[in-house]
């Protein structure tokens, strides 16, 4: 029976391993998004397969760049379809959109902190720390000022109107 299962990859591979099942024929799911001007996996080193289980495990598990099949000790877990369909929600145009808040903020600009324990809390953005996508911002909530440094995924930019 066919169901959609977790495909761990080898380093860097997932590309290579998508094309090869695709000229297979089988259905894979490598959700992908841009990064600095460049797609990237969204889940590095990891992909979505569906295939019949046990009937095509060893085809999928000796493919090149296929590291294994995520699962247990008795055989590959499957997951929903329900799941995939959850990422792909996401997707714009075939890839991620990871600015779910909308436009990216720049310096200067006010922002509104949209997850987490401040959330509603308002601030001024005052730069960019690249290391796992934070921002330094300038909170200003009622009597109180002070800097805090969150990710930058936790925020939208306030529109002017």
């Amino acid at each position: 029976m066919k169901d959609w299962f977790v495909l761990n990859t080898k380093p860097k591979k997932e590309f290579q391993v998508e094309k090869l099942f695709i000229a297979g024929g089988f259905k894979i799911y490598a959700p992908k998004y841009i990064h600095e001007n460049r797609i990237k996996p969204f889940f590095s080193g990891y992909g979505f397969i569906y295939f019949d289980y046990p009937a095509q495990y060893q085809m999928v598990k000796y493919t090149r760049g296929v590291k294994r099949i995520v699962g247990s000790q008795k055989g590959p877990i499957p997951i929903s379809e329900r799941i995939i369909q959850e990422i792909k929600k996401r997707e714009i145009n075939g890839l991620i959109e990871l600015d779910k808040y909308g436009g990216k903020p720049e310096i200067g600009d006010e922002i509104e902190i949209m997850e987490g324990p401040l959330k509603g809390m308002r601030g001024i953005f005052k730069k960019e720390i690249t290391e796992k996508e934070r921002v330094l911002i300038l909170l200003s909530y009622v009597s109180y000022q002070g800097q805090l440094i969150i990710e930058k995924k936790k925020l939208r930019k306030v529109l002017k109107v």
